[in-house]
Parts: C-alpha cells; sequence; structure tokens
C-alpha cells in the first residue's frame, strides 16, 4: 500500500518530541541549586503545522522517553490532546490513545527518528520518519519529510496528511479567516509567561 493510501485514513497524529519537534539537541544550564535547567528549541512551522492538522480534523499528540518541563510548557501553548512523557515502551501509550479514540492502528500516524520509535511505527497505519532520522527508522517509514526535525518536519508531515486527504487548501484558508473564532485561538501561546 502506498503512503498515499495510507494517509488518507488517518484520524490521529502522534510526534515524538526530541530529534522530530526539535532538532535533538538538550541544552542543560546548571541553576544555583545544583539542578538543571533544560531548555530546546521548536520550529514555529510546526506549531502553525499542528494547528491546521487540528482544523483539519486530525487528533494530535507527542509520545517522549523524556520527562521535561520545556516539552510540557509547549503542549500546553499547542494545545496538544494527547501529551505521555516519560514512555520508555511508546506502545503502551498508542494502545491507550487508541482506546481513548476508538480509532485502530490503521488510522493512526507516527513520527519518529530514532530506534525508540520503531515498535509503533511497524504497527501504525502511517509511519512517517523525519529526513535526520536513523537508517533503521527510514528503513521502516512509508513518508520521509524533506525538512529534519526542528526544521518543520512536524509540518511536512501535516501538510503531506492533509494534501492527502483534499483538506490542506481548506484548511489554510479557513485559519486565515479574520471571522472564524477556533482558527483565532487555535495557537495564541504564552510559553512561560
Amino acid at each position: 500500500m502506498t503512503a498515499e493510501a495510507r494517509a488518507q485514513k488517518i484520524k490521529v497524529l502522534i510526534f515524538d518530541v526530541d530529534g522530530v519537534l526539535t532538532d535533538g539537541q538538550i541544552f542543560v544550564i546548571p541553576g544555583p541549586d545544583g539542578k538543571g535547567i533544560e531548555s530546546k528549541g521548536f520550529a514555529a512551522h510546526d506549531g502553525l503545522g499542528i494547528t491546521l492538522g487540528r482544523l483539519g480534523g486530525l487528533r494530535i499528540g507527542i509520545i517522549t522517553k523524556r520527562n521535561s518541563q520545556t516539552v510540557a510548557i509547549r503542549a500546553r501553548d499547542l494545545k496538544l490532546e494527547f501529551v505521555y512523557q516519560g514512555q520508555a515502551h511508546k506502545m503502551n501509550a498508542i494502545r491507550e490513545i487508541l482506546e481513548k479514540t476508538g480509532y485502530s492502528i490503521d488510522e493512526l500516524a507516527y513520527v519518529g527518528d530514532d530506534i525508540i520509535d520503531l515498535p509503533v511505527m511497524r504497527q501504525c497505519g502511517l509511519s512517517i520518519a523525519t529526513a535526520n532520522a536513523r537508517q533503521q527508522v527510514k528503513d521502516v517509514a512509508h513518508y520521509i519529510t524533506p525538512n529534519a526535525g526542528g526544521q518543520g518536519a512536524g509540518r511536512d508531515a501535516i501538510d503531506f496528511i492533509l494534501s492527502v486527504q483534499g483538506s490542506l487548501g481548506r484548511v489554510i484558508e479557513q485559519y486565515l479567516d479574520e471571522d472564524n473564532q477556533a482558527a483565532e485561538v487555535a495557537d495564541v501561546g504564552v510559553g512561560n509567561m
């Protein structure tokens, strides 16, 4: 089955975080208490893409092995429906998401970049690897994004799915419509303010 045929069925889109929604770098700044303060950089294109995906009817979330306040803040700002941190075995979270939504594994897309993502990518309906993904991940992917993680790979995945489903143009116009309240509040983040 082609990537396009698989994308037609997608209702849920799940992202890994490090190396997918970020470039994979983790900055640890020493705090006065001897503990580190973690920071990461996220691509604004991905944030807007997540808004477009939601307007297009996708249910969107993240699953990551790390626990990070930075990720929690970004997830809140993006109004992600599914947020799972501290997940060493990501299929456990996937099963919970499918149970909550009532969708099948064939209706779920997953975007990953490293071997921890393989169990999900081997089973989901549409597996997407970022351009910077490890070769083992690219080998199982149905689609590889043109851009690397942290450089718009998340937006690439959403644009691909919405394009195949025939809704990308409509969703963009819906987002640009000044009278559309759903679009107006969809991606108004506050960061850590």
